[in-house]
């Protein structure tokens, strides 16, 4: 039986969403979902730094964090502060590894400049993904 594995983050609009899409690429073995505390659209920069490496995440859609649904996941990942600090509850009840990562959705600077910071920020993701030991 597939384990069940969440990606959660403040609005599962940028972070979460590819790591949901690493997940699944990489991590076939479990069930890959993703939410957020406040969701958000989707972020088309997020859509288009997996595009460019093969991996189509358009179809995905931004989700609420259902906290009575937190027992179901064998592995919760939070991928920022925000989403730590506003589910405390996880530190003490779930398997639970954090990820501070830099949001995309802040970067500043022409297209050019926001895209070669979404790739970093993809790549940091992917290169934690494949260090999971689960």
């Amino acid at each position: 039986m597939k384990k069940n594995l969440l990606f959660l983050c403040t609005g599962n609009s940028c972070r979460s969403q590819i790591a949901e899409g690493f997940g699944k690429k990489h991590l076939s073995q479990h069930n890959i979902n993703s939410a957020g505390i406040n969701p958000q659209k989707i972020n088309l920069y997020a859509i288009k730094t997996m595009s460019e490496i093969g991996i189509d995440i358009s179809n995905q859609s931004s989700k609420k964090i259902n906290l009575n649904n937190l027992s179901n996941y064998e592995l919760i990942i939070t991928l920022c502060g925000d989403a730590l600090d506003k589910c405390p509850i996880l530190e003490r009840k779930y398997k639970h590894i954090h990820w501070n990562l830099e949001d995309p959705a802040k970067l500043t600077g022409n297209e050019k400049e926001i895209s070669i910071g979404f790739s970093k920020i993809r790549d940091a993701i992917l290169k934690k993904i494949k260090q999971l030991k689960i």
